[in-house]
Parts: C-alpha cells; sequence; structure tokens
C-alpha cells in the first residue's frame, strides 16, 4: 500500500540555485526539512521566488518508503545584459550629441527586456576635475552646488527623452567616493601607483595630459584646443606593466573593441608605439576626491570616473551587491573621442584590480554640424529640448538613430530632421495606419469578420514581415541601429505596397469580395501590429499609440508573439484615429523663420538705437574704455546660420582658445570671403543664443550708407593679440 504523502506547504518561499543540487533542495522541503540552512552560495546568485501551484504539482513526491523526487521544471533566471553609456561631464547644459549616445543605449536596453534579458543600464555624470573648480569659481558658487543644479537638468533631459536607465550614479556619491579611494590604496599597495612628479602639457577642456611629442603646434591632439604648461607632484599609475597583456587580450578577442577601425587606431597609434605611465592625482586643485593616505592630492579623473561601472555595482562599497549578477559589462558605449581611455585605461585598470573585461567597448561617431563637431566649449551645439518642444521626442529619438550609421559621423540639420518626420513618420508608417484603420471602419465597422479568403500576395507580405523581425534582432545586435530601423520601415514599405497590390478600396465595392477585404485588411492590422512591437524600443511613445489604436492586448505585444505572422486578435474593434505624425508643412516653417530672423533684426536694431541714444551725450574715461577687451583672431570656417539667412557663424583662433561668434553680416559677406582672415573682436561681451545657436564676443565692424565692412588686421600680427 502506497505510504500517505506527507504536507507539503506550497506557498512558501523558495529559493532556486542553479547547479546539479536542485532536486535534492526540493526533496529536503517535500520531506518537512528546513531548506534555509545557509548553503554556500560563492559567486552563485539566489534568485527567491514563490513556487505556484503548478510548479508545485511537478515536483510532488513519489514515496515508496524512501521518497523519490520527479525532475521538475522550474522557472529560468534571466539572462542579464548590462550596459552603460558615459558619465557625462556637468560643465554646461548637454546637447544632441549625448542624447544620440544616450537614446542609444535606451533603444537597446529596451530591446534586450523586450527578449527576455534582464537587462540595467547604467548612465550618470563625472562630477570633478579643474574645469568644474573654475566654472564654479567665475559662478560664486561651491563646486558642489554648480553640479548638482547642472546634474538636475541632466536628469530632467532624460525624462523628457523617455531614458529608461536602472541607476545614474553620481561621482560625488559618498558610496562611489569611498570605493576609489580604496581602488586608489589598494593599487598603490601593490606597486601599481608610484609618486613622481609631473612635467608636461595639459588640456583642462578635455582634462588630459600630453607630452611634447603628442602635442600638435601646442594644441591638444585630440580637441584642438590650446594647452598649458603644467609642472606638480602626483601619482603615476604604470600603464607600461599591463601593455603587452593588454596587446594579447585585444588581439584574442575578436568584437572587444568596435568599429574594428577603432581597435587598429587603438593598437597602432598607442599600444605599440608604447604606453606612458599615467597622471592619475593632482595637487594644483582641491575639487575631486581625496587621497586618504596622502593629504593635497586628488584623485586625478580616469581612477574617479571610469570605476563608476563597478562601483554603481557595489564594488568595494555598501551599496546593492550587484558585480556577480551584471558584471563584466556587455557594453560600453562611448563616443569616439573618449575610447581611448575606454579601450586602453580602463581595460588596464580592471587587470590590476583581477577583474574580468568587459564583453565590448563600441565608439560610435561623432553628430556633425555643417561648421564640424559640435562641443560644449565652442558652443557650436543643437539644443535637444527646443527640438523636443518643436517636434516631439520619438521623432528626435528616430531621426538621431536613423542618421548615425555604424561607426560612422552623423549629419543634422533641421531641415533634414523635417524631412525625416515627413516622409518616414507622416507619409510611410502614418498613413499606413490611418488608411487601415479607416478602411476597417468603412467597410466592417471597425471590427474584420472571421471569415476571410487568402488570395496574390498574402504570402509575400507574411514573409517580409517575418523576415524583418529576424533582420532587425540582427542588426541591433550589431549595435547597427540605423539599418535596424530600416527594416522596420521595410515592413512598412512592403505592407504600403501591399494596399496598392490588393486595392482594396475595389474589393469594396463587390460584395463577393467581403471575405478578401477582410483578409486583406487583417493582414495589414497583422503588419501593423508587428511594427507597433518592433518600434517599441527606439519610439515607445509611438508603438504605444500604434498598438492602443490596433487594440492589441498585451500577450499580443511581446517579441514572442511577432516571430510568425498570423496573430492579430479576431474581435477587436478598431476606431478612426487622428494622424499619427501631421506632415509638417515647409514652406509655412520657411516663413515662420524669415519672421524670427526679421524680428530678431528689427529687434537688434531698436536696440542699437537705443544704445547709440543712450551713450551718445556722454564721454568715457580710459577706465571705461579699458573695460572693453578687444583681441585679433584667425577666422578658422565661416558657414551660414542654419535657421537665420541674415546670420554667419564663425569659428576664431584666439590663440589661447578658440571660440564661436555669430555674426549678422550674411547680407555683405559670403561666407568663404573671410575664412583666414584675421579680424578683431571684443572678447567680453556677455554670451547670448541667436536662434539656438551660442555666440561668444563680437565681430567689428564699420558701416556707412548701408555699406559694411569687416575690420582686417594686416600683416604677422598673432592671433590672440590685444587691441586697444
Amino acid at each position: 500500500m502506497r505510504a500517505k504523502r506527507p504536507a507539503f506547504d506550497f506557498d512558501r518561499v523558495l529559493a532556486l540555485r542553479y547547479n546539479k543540487t536542485i532536486n535534492q533542495k526540493i526533496a529536503r522541503i517535500a520531506r518537512g526539512e528546513s531548506f534555509f540552512d545557509r548553503f554556500s552560495i560563492k559567486k552563485r546568485k539566489i534568485v527567491p521566488f514563490l513556487l505556484s501551484q503548478t510548479d508545485a504539482d511537478k515536483c510532488r513526491p513519489s514515496i515508496i518508503g524512501r521518497p523519490k523526487i520527479k525532475e521538475c521544471t522550474m522557472p529560468e533566471e534571466k539572462k542579464t545584459f548590462y550596459m552603460t553609456t558615459p558619465i557625462y561631464y556637468p560643465s554646461g547644459d548637454l546637447h544632441i550629441g549625448h542624447t544620440y549616445t544616450t537614446v542609444a543605449a535606451d533603444t537597446l536596453t529596451r530591446f534586450k527586456r523586450q527578449q527576455g534579458y534582464d537587462a540595467y543600464m547604467l548612465t550618470g555624470s563625472d562630477e570633478h576635475g579643474q574645469k568644474i573648480q573654475k566654472i564654479a569659481e567665475e559662478k560664486g558658487v561651491t563646486p558642489k552646488a554648480y553640479v548638482d543644479g547642472t546634474v538636475a537638468k541632466i536628469k530632467e533631459l532624460w525624462k523628457l527623452m523617455n531614458i529608461d536607465y536602472s541607476q545614474f550614479i553620481r561621482t560625488t556619491d559618498a558610496d562611489h567616493v569611498k570605493s576609489v579611494q580604496k581602488i586608489f590604496k589598494r593599487l598603490y599597495d601593490q606597486g601599481d601607483i608610484y609618486k613622481g612628479r609631473y612635467e608636461g602639457w595639459y588640456c583642462t577642456p578635455d582634462e588630459a595630459f600630453w607630452t611634447d611629442t603628442q602635442v600638435v603646434d601646442g594644441k591638444c591632439p585630440d580637441c584642438g584646443r590650446p594647452v598649458e604648461r603644467a609642472s606638480e607632484e602626483a601619482y603615476f599609475f604604470r600603464m607600461s606593466k599591463y601593455a603587452d597583456r593588454l596587446l594579447d587580450y585585444i588581439e584574442s578577442h575578436p568584437g572587444f573593441i568596435q568599429p574594428e577601425a577603432r581597435q587598429k587606431e587603438m593598437i597602432n597609434n598607442f599600444i605599440k608605439p608604447g604606453l606612458q605611465d599615467l597622471c592619475v592625482s593632482r595637487t594644483s586643485f582641491d575639487w575631486g576626491i581625496p587621497v586618504e593616505f596622502d593629504p593635497g592630492h586628488v584623485v586625478y579623473v580616469w581612477i574617479d570616473a571610469l570605476s563608476n561601472y563597478i562601483t554603481a555595482l557595489g564594488y568595494l562599497n555598501d551599496k546593492p551587491q550587484l558585480m556577480d549578477r551584471y558584471w563584466p559589462a556587455d557594453l560600453h558605449l562611448v563616443g569616439k573621442d573618449i575610447i581611448r581611455f575606454h579601450t586602453i585605461y580602463w581595460p588596464i585598470m580592471l587587470m590590476a584590480l583581477d577583474l574580468p573585461l568587459p564583453k565590448t567597448i563600441y565608439g560610435h561617431g561623432w553628430i556633425l554640424l555643417k561648421g564640424g563637431k559640435m562641443s560644449k566649449s565652442i558652443g557650436n551645439v543643437v539644443d535637444p529640448v527646443e527640438l523636443v518642444k518643436k517636434y516631439g521626442v520619438d521623432p528626435l529619438r528616430y531621426h538621431v538613430l536613423k542618421e548615425m550609421k555604424y561607426g560612422a559621423d552623423g549629419n543634422y540639420s533641421e531641415d533634414l530632421l523635417v524631412g525625416n518626420i515627413n516622409a518616414d513618420l507622416a507619409n510611410d508608417l502614418g498613413n499606413l495606419l490611418s488608411r487601415t484603420v479607416a478602411m476597417t471602419v468603412k467597410y466592417f465597422d471597425g471590427t474584420i469578420p472571421e471569415e476571410r479568403q487568402s488570395g496574390d500576395h498574402d504570402d509575400a507580405l507574411a514573409r517580409v514581415a517575418e523576415a524583418v523581425v529576424q533582420n532587425y534582432a540582427k542588426w541591433m545586435d550589431k549595435l547597427d541601429f540605423s539599418r535596424a530601423l530600416e527594416s522596420i520601415w521595410e515592413l512598412i514599405g512592403r505592407a504600403n505596397k501591399y494596399i496598392d497590390e490588393t486595392e482594396p478600396w475595389v474589393l469594396g465595392k463587390d460584395d463577393s469580395q467581403k471575405s478578401r477585404l477582410a483578409a486583406v485588411l487583417y493582414n495589414l492590422s497583422e503588419a501593423l501590429r508587428i511594427v507597433g512591437v518592433l518600434i517599441a524600443a527606439p519610439m515607445p511613445e509611438t508603438s504605444d499609440k500604434i498598438l492602443e489604436q490596433m487594440r492589441i492586448p498585451e500577450d499580443l505585444a511581446t517579441w514572442d508573439s511577432i516571430q510568425h505572422f498570423g496573430s492579430y486578435p479576431s474581435g477587436v474593434q478598431v476606431e478612426r484615429c487622428e494622424p499619427l505624425y501631421p506632415r509638417i508643412d515647409v514652406k509655412a516653417l520657411a516663413k515662420e523663420k524669415e519672421k524670427a530672423d526679421q524680428a530678431a533684426a528689427k529687434q537688434a536694431k531698436k536696440a542699437k538705437k537705443q544704445s547709440k541714444k543712450a551713450t551718445a551725450p556722454g564721454v568715457i574715461t580710459i577706465d571705461d574704455f579699458g573695460k572693453v577687451q578687444m583681441k585679433v583672431a584667425d577666422v578658422l570656417s565661416c558657414e551660414k546660420h542654419p535657421d537665420a539667412d541674415k546670420l554667419l557663424v564663425f569659428q576664431l583662433d584666439f590663440g589661447d582658445e578658440k571660440r564661436q561668434i555669430i555674426s549678422g553680416i550674411a547680407k555683405w559677406y559670403a561666407p568663404e570671403d573671410l575664412v583666414g582672415k584675421k579680424v578683431i573682436a571684443c572678447t567680453n561681451l556677455k554670451p547670448v543664443k541667436l536662434r539656438g545657436m551660442d555666440s561668444n564676443g563680437m565681430i567689428l565692424s564699420a558701416e556707412k550708407d548701408g555699406e559694411l565692412r569687416v575690420l582686417t588686421v594686416d600683416g604677422d600680427m598673432p592671433a590672440g593679440s590685444i587691441v586697444g
């Protein structure tokens, strides 16, 4: 006779250890023994969960004398995916370039979550350094007060852009500070850090040291801005000790540095010529993490900034311990200008700490304007907040992802953004949705009948849809977000073509073709369902609108549900909808720009008259005149303002710095007329924003009877010479 089975508490909280002993653990619970015996977990993750009644039934023991446990199907632990953005330097407002990096990271994170991964995204702010200290002093506030305000604006921007990060780390966080101090001490104790003296060149904007051989004509080889001579006591990291090991690792791990061109650059330009030991502390300023064992020294940028990727996971601090779960990182996503620090300095630091290296470091290109690379220091930046106010969040997300091709630089202009909205979002996607819904409402009162007759072109649409899902996933995994979007639009284009092929407006006139018409509208609705799911990562708001409009339930808005064509739900009723993306009237937009230009010119003229009226009767003293700072500048480049016909955008070299100045002289000069000339500019005017672009000064000119001439300097007078 079979023994009576002992009582089993199916609501008991269990913990699943992923190893061969799991069935033994379940058997112990079945026998009434305590499971919580503090077994060694070493580096494995224990995940608490409630055992469902169904799963418990699968684990019920069959007892004949000694209990025997059936193999049970337990919930599998999710695969993890850990990705990071750079932590941004809060020396000013972030621009569209920073937005691209973070939108790309958010898109990939959302995609991995769609696929069922436990995806963790880290972003944050790098808040220490000499530049921050100088800016704070100029503003009359403490460095901490300054970065608090800037970081708050960064978080507001990411909220506006629908960035669903898992954690925002600040290098001023107490836990991060504690970890950095421990890392610095450990590296010092094991002989990887030593004390010396730095003699060389320093670039404040880039927070980078350079040797005599690396400096190019007195300028930073990375950013092209002037460097200054520095000499101070400092600690150094023995980079050279790990150079051979790093080279072996890179060459034996294809894909570690992406794209491949960046890998070749790092090897040939930096590693093989010989790595210089890295300065890792400073004594000439104090806004940084103090070196505990040597007062007067603060930890210099790279040990502080780069270690955020592990301190955020609880490394050597009291935060939740996530290192075992998420490290090594699956992807560090960075701009190409900082890839050297991430592919040389950071891996060597990890080697010294005996930690695994990240799986992939991807250095994407820059977003370029007509005048070149955007830079907060130069001031030629595009404000994403203004673009969102004007065009919306998802159009901007779509634009930056589409225009940044894999590994290459991308271009930005407002005309290109408007073109993408009109062609791709309004015409292609918006029309597909509105036409499909409108015909469903017109011919079937919003509900597609169950009786459907297949016909020509149905299979072709289905094949494209299923292929697009696979291609989209392939390009996302390859970090080619532009091609991933192209895949989605391939399905959108095929669905629009399907409408032209099947001519549902013709079918609707023939009652005998109602079942065929139902099949056509069903297939279009299914294509839109798949598009709605695919587009959820890059354009989450648009995805929600499509899926809501098509009345798609949650279980049919998943990644698994779109692996095969034909799951659009039966019986749902759709209603007519507002256009997903109305077309932007380009002519009206141009007129608005023209009116804004005229208003700005009128305001400037009025201000000029008021200034003349206010100052004409007066006589200034030599002290008054001395307040005006004027310098000679070389004109490096000159371009038309993208949003104002009367303005020219100048990039000027003043010898010790570069500046962007905008001048309303387009009526009298073509952009190329002044390139290479030496002009005189006032350099201590308060910066202003003209049609969305910063202007830091004023180029001097003379005007009479409606004619204007810019004041230039003859001879060999060097840039930066004082005019007075």
